[in-house]
């Protein structure tokens, strides 16, 4: 079983202990990404008008379109490498095929 891993972050300058099984610099990258999402945001004044939790709500939504962006992206990535290996597998048997008509053809 894997070691918990307790590592103090700042997500939008407040101070948060994350705890997890990944590393220390893993949870440090997932605390770096939210606050380069609030940080877009925040660019944006009527984020900025916003209740805190119309913001956290607006933020996580983003999070989650990119997330499911990512995924279908990965999805598409998945079927295209089915599609290349089918086709490798395809054309591995087309050439065994003709390297026996053509030795059968020798003899």
């Amino acid at each position: 079983m894997a070691n918990k891993n307790d590592v103090e972050v700042y997500i939008n300058g407040k101070p948060i202990t994350l705890s997890g099984d990944e590393s220390e610099e893993y949870i440090q990258k997932v605390a770096s990404y939210i606050n380069g999402k609030l940080n877009e945001f925040k660019k944006n004044e009527a984020f900025n008008e916003m209740t805190t939790e119309r913001q956290a709500i607006l933020v996580e939504i983003n999070i989650a379109d990119d997330y499911f962006k990512a995924k279908a992206k990965i999805d598409e990535l998945e079927t295209e490498l089915q599609n290349k290996d089918k086709e490798l597998y395809d054309l591995k048997h087309d050439l065994i095929s003709a390297q026996m008509k053509n030795g059968n053809k020798k003899r």
